[in-house]
């Protein structure tokens, strides 16, 4: 599968591997990390953004490929729709079918709130699914949820929001044990003891894992448990425009069924927005590890109302996505096969970097060594390095490698790639959305009796999310959305449905120049020659 000049690399790499047994690689200083990320981290390309010219955030940068999604048309404007002919009429309305939404709705539940779940796909596509690492929690006795918050401040430079964080930390413990009580089969010792290791930025072992699954296996149960309390959910249908009332408090949201194109009138006393998040926008052209409905709607749809955006600028590249072959180029590697001991190789063999680093200095220490070092090495798609897996197995005996990831192992297998035997090239990949809705600790958005829950949420990872933290915000926030939005229901009487916000936005372009065709949100994909494409549906 190799080629000629791989198999040359990868012979290299083998040549060093006895000797980086054992050893650590040197850590960045913080000025070292602080001038690597501004010369080589997306974030900090300056031709791949743009100021805002309208909205709550004006004035602020931006993704291009976000800017043309917010600045552009609501799919309803010059639509005569009838909102007084509702096809659902629910207390609690949420917008996603992943680990928050679901999280989300067995809380609003339990609060007593009649709740519908709305998907454009099916319950579970989602980026829930395709986690693969763990999930954080400071439950073990040398561990606290203080240790914890600083870790995680830390790796989001210090700007995430104190009391989200604190949050996040202190119900960690809880949110695990209410998955494990659920019934989610996370990886343990003989005696039941959780099974924790180390992800990138932590101090502590407090990664909970299911094998190298653990997404799908949260993702497994929780919507189980939906389902099994018969909680609606409404698939293939997706949410177009949020619906206000005369009040300006959200109220529901205009539906379209994806099948036959129908719009539908949904009305809610709450509505929480559980739409995940970006990465098959693609920015700057990059891979993604991102399920196909990650194309931001719910802030799109939470701007146009109203709400205020946070560190919308902020995107996380993972640093270890497929490079080769082809056809998995930008699946996730998880960064658990760093955890167990892989190390970052370079084409001539050489450890350029601890495994270890956060996930923005792993990703720009990657592209630096790819663009400005020379020495990655060259794939169809472009560059990559070697992770050298096979030191796993010999870091903790035959056969671990197998037990702790075998679904990544098996991905590799279908391509004649044993990574117990040969080390595997990856590449930074587009893997999460750290920016989003400003929200409160109860979850609310700047619109009134509009929740957000999951990766839409801003604030909670600061400026980048240490890995597994990701896991414990969906359900932590999601339960904390579901609760809050079904205990404010109870006191909520709608007032006339209007979209008059829609007209609103669209003389605000006019008066800002901006002169648009395109529609927003909702991006579907087309196929041309086997190779993903997107364009923007009208």
């Amino acid at each position: 599968m190799f080629t000629p000049e791989m198999l040359a690399s990868a012979k290299k790499v083998e040549a060093t591997r006895a000797s980086r047994i054992g050893m650590e690689p040197k850590r960045m200083t913080a000025e070292e990390k602080h001038n690597l990320l501004r010369e080589f981290h997306p974030d900090y390309k300056t031709d791949g953004f743009e100021n805002l010219k309208i909205g709550p955030n004006k004035g602020e940068k931006v993704p291009k490929e976000l800017a043309a999604l917010l600045q552009a048309n609501s799919r309803v404007k010059g639509l005569d729709l009838d909102l007084g002919r509702l096809a659902y009429d629910v207390d609690v309305l949420i917008i996603g079918g992943g680990g928050a939404g679901a999280s989300a709705a067995i809380e609003a539940h339990n609060g007593g709130a009649n709740v519908m779940v709305v998907t454009k796909l099916r319950m579970g596509d989602a980026n829930t699914m395709m986690a693969e690492g763990g999930i954080q929690a400071a439950d073990k006795a040398n561990d606290s949820p203080a240790i914890h918050y600083l870790d995680a401040l830390g790796g989001g430079h210090y700007a995430n929001k104190p009391d989200l964080l604190k949050k996040l930390v202190t119900e960690g413990p809880g949110a695990v044990k209410w998955l494990n009580d659920l019934g989610v089969m996370f990886d343990k010792a003989p005696d039941g003891t959780m099974i924790t290791t180390h992800g990138g930025g932590t101090s502590r072992k407090r990664m909970h894992a299911a094998r190298d699954y653990s997404g799908a296996e949260i993702m497994r149960v929780l919507r189980d448990e939906v389902w099994n309390r018969k909680i609606p959910v409404v698939d293939f249908t997706a949410a177009v425009e949020l619906i206000l009332d005369e009040n300006g408090r959200a109220a529901g949201a205009v539906l379209q069924n994806m099948e036959t194109g129908e719009y539908l009138v949904a009305r809610a006393k709450t509505v929480i927005l559980a739409t995940g998040g970006a990465g098959r926008l693609h920015y700057q052209g990059f891979p993604t590890s991102n399920h196909y409905g990650a194309t931001a709607d719910g802030l799109i749809l939470a701007y146009r109302a109203g709400a205020k955006l946070l560190y919308q600028d902020t995107l996380q590249y993972h640093p270890t996505g497929a490079a080769f072959p082809e056809q998995i180029f930008g699946a996730l590697v998880t960064e658990k096969v760093r955890s167990l001991g892989a190390m970052l190789i370079n084409s001539e063999g050489e450890a350029f970097m601890h495994p270890l680093e956060t996930r923005d200095v792993a990703a720009a220490s990657i592209i630096r060594e790819c663009k400005a070092r020379n020495k990655g090495i060259p794939t169809p798609e472009g560059c990559g390095v070697w992770l050298d897996t096979p030191m796993i197995d010999m870091i903790h005996g035959e056969g671990t490698l197998e037990k702790r990831i075998p679904a990544m192992l098996r991905m590799y297998m279908k391509y004649d790639i044993d990574m117990r035997e040969v080390p595997i090239l990856v590449y930074p990949t587009l893997h999460y959305q750290n920016g989003g809705i400003d929200i409160s600790v109860d979850g609310q958005s700047g619109v009134e009796n509009l929740f957000i829950a999951g990766e839409a949420v801003g604030g909670i990872h600061g400026r980048n999310r240490l890995m597994g933290n990701s896991l414990l915000d969906i359900i932590v926030f999601g339960r904390n959305a579901g609760k809050s939005a079904s205990a404010k229901a109870k006191d909520v009487k709608n007032g006339k449905l209007t979209l008059g916000h829609v007209d609103a936005y669209a003389q605000e372009m006019a008066d800002a120049g901006i002169v648009t065709d395109k529609v927003s949100p909702l991006l579907l994909p087309t196929y041309t020659h086997g190779r993903e494409k997107w364009q923007a549906e009208k």
